[in-house]
């Protein structure tokens, strides 16, 4: 399986993350654990979850994604020295970035986790509330103490990013090493451009979130009728637009010229963007981490990039 730098962290990963949202949601723990498993057998190794995953889930508080995973590495004795385990704090302006928040939180995912360190943690979006120099001081001192070892930025636009950045020069703290946006065929606007073109001059590494728009880049939901195949179904009819319509017809094309399904596509298509890493995707069966193998070696044409790249423009 290819590496790839992330950034100048030192780490080097897989082209492609799995996504523990679905963790404790639409799948459970034993589900969970077949698809771990088969991500790694795979060649892959970096997971990507939150202290909240998975809150939004009825009966569930947050922290059951960490969980699953922490009883996972528990399970699998040398585990933790083949993966790089990314968890992210602060969703909502209620939990933030503040100093006793992160503190708190931190202890919090690495207790649940079962794990010493985070290999990267993020601050799961921009807290209008907290001084940026707060944050950056709160993690100077997590990584003095071993419990990170890298740090990221979820959900940054490239004002907040930049700034960010800027106040970690000019006073001398840790800088955000990775950013995590939303970026899919479909949702190309908030990364293309300043965003994109800041991550690739500050040199940092980029894993992007909501690489197949919630699932509606599989192909499965084409209609309002198909919107109840899944729990995420409700999500996803924003999709169903003009444009929508044309990307799914370039995926199908370009699917059909390689063999491959809409999925692949739609992830070979990310693996092979400028500035991008590698996507985030999550799964759900073992089909669907097989299919993240065929994504990784699915090399597009040039002609296939501008078919893909025009309809989703």
């Amino acid at each position: 399986m290819e590496k790839r730098a992330l950034g100048n962290t030192g780490l080097s990963i897989a082209p492609l993350v799995l996504g523990g949202n679905v963790f404790g949601w639409t799948i459970d723990e034993k589900q969970s654990f077949a698809v771990l498993d088969a991500f790694v057998d795979h060649g892959f190794d970096a997971i990507d979850t939150a202290d909240i995953y998975s809150a939004w889930a009825p009966g569930n508080k947050g922290g059951e994604s960490e969980t699953i995973i922490g009883n996972w590495l528990k399970a699998r004795p040398g585990m933790r020295d083949r993966v790089t385990i990314f968890t992210k704090v602060g969703y909502h302006v209620e939990r933030g970035l503040s100093r006793e928040w992160i503190e708190k939180s931190v202890d919090a995912s690495l207790a649940r986790l079962g794990i010493d360190r985070i290999d990267l943690y993020f601050s799961h979006e921009f807290d209008p509330l907290t001084p940026p120099a707060e944050t950056l001081e709160t993690y100077a001192k997590l990584l003095e103490a071993g419990k990170i070892a890298h740090i990221g930025a979820s959900n940054f636009d490239a004002g907040q990013l930049g700034e960010a950045l800027k106040v970690s020069k000019d006073e001398n703290l840790p800088a955000y090493e990775v950013l995590q946006p939303e970026y899919n065929l479909y949702d190309r606007s908030s990364f293309d451009g300043a965003l994109r073109d800041l991550s690739i001059r500050e040199g940092l590494g980029v894993v992007t979130y909501y690489s197949l728009a919630s699932g509606f880049l599989t192909g499965k939901y084409r209609s309002e009728a198909d919107l109840g195949q899944s729990q995420r179904g409700g999500g996803i009819g924003k999709y169903l637009t003009p444009r929508g319509t044309a990307i799914l017809k370039a995926l199908d094309e370009v699917s059909a010229r390689h063999a491959a399904t809409p999925a692949e596509v739609a992830l070979a298509w990310l693996i092979a963007r400028e500035g991008v890493t590698a996507p985030i995707a999550s799964a759900t069966k073992i089909a669907h981490v097989e299919g993240f193998a065929k994504a990784s070696g699915l090399a597009l044409t040039a002609e296939d990039i501008a078919a893909l790249d025009a309809a989703s423009a």
